[in-house]
């Protein structure tokens, strides 16, 4: 969920670039501009590469998921994080995250939540027992749940969904990055105009032989005939238990 960004962020993002491009001062960088002009103007900065003005808009999210998806999101070093922590929030039940697989799969998901079920019964034994919460914890398998507010600034974000959203990345934060991505367009829709996997933004895939073989297909595909927009990045089975 997107929980606040900046003010008018196309808007932010053109009025930096324009400060780069003309003689002017402080009152040319404070005059408003037409949406087209601004549309153009960042259309201009995604061109030429020049993507430092971009870092002038930010935007914070809530998110949701398994301590697996954290370690993935929080590679991503541009942006800040803060995480519910398990020394200080101490959970009264199980929670955690259901993969499809195991979801499709009646024998799968059985062993899967009974395993979980046993690890949370040992978490609340040691805590019974008087062991620290911070060592407690250490029994929890990454499929446990977490929550966190992360920000990042845009230039990051594109960085961010040219790799998550990609069908080569793990399905889990795949589904929260194209999550953030439609969260992001509607408030910023020049910014992210061309934001997502290579295959969608570039018109490429930098995969080589691990390609999944999307853009073999897009390439084939006439413009505007068949392409029904970005993969959804989701699947039927990844909620919180």
């Amino acid at each position: 969920m997107l929980l606040t960004w900046t003010p008018e962020p196309d808007l932010t993002v053109a009025r930096a670039a324009r400060l780069c491009y003309s003689p002017g001062g402080e009152a040319q960088v404070a005059e408003g501009m037409a949406q087209d002009e601004v549309c153009r103007l960042v259309a201009r900065l995604w061109e030429a590469g020049h993507l430092s003005p971009f870092e002038h808009a930010s935007f914070q999210f809530y998110v949701e998921g398994s301590r697996a998806m954290l370690a993935q999101l929080t590679r991503h070093r541009i942006a800040s994080y803060s995480v519910q922590s398990l020394r200080y929030v101490t959970p009264d039940r199980p929670c955690y995250v259901l993969p499809p697989a195991f979801r499709k799969d009646p024998a799968l998901r059985e062993i899967y939540r009974s395993e979980m079920a046993r690890a949370f019964g040992v978490y609340r034994r040691l805590l019974d027992e008087g062991a620290p919460p911070e060592d407690a914890r250490m029994v929890l398998g990454q499929g446990v749940a977490t929550r966190l507010v992360a920000t990042f600034n845009a230039r990051s974000l594109h960085n961010f969904f040219r790799l998550r959203c990609c069908r080569r990345a793990q399905w889990e934060i795949r589904r929260i990055a194209y999550d953030m991505l439609r969260e992001v367009k509607r408030v910023a829709p020049a910014l992210f105009e061309r934001a997502g996997s290579p295959c969608e933004s570039e018109g490429r895939c930098p995969e080589g032989a691990l390609s999944c073989g999307r853009y073999r297909h897009l390439r084939r595909v006439p413009a505007g005939r068949g392409r029904r927009g970005p993969d959804p990045g989701h699947s039927d089975g990844d909620r919180l238990e």
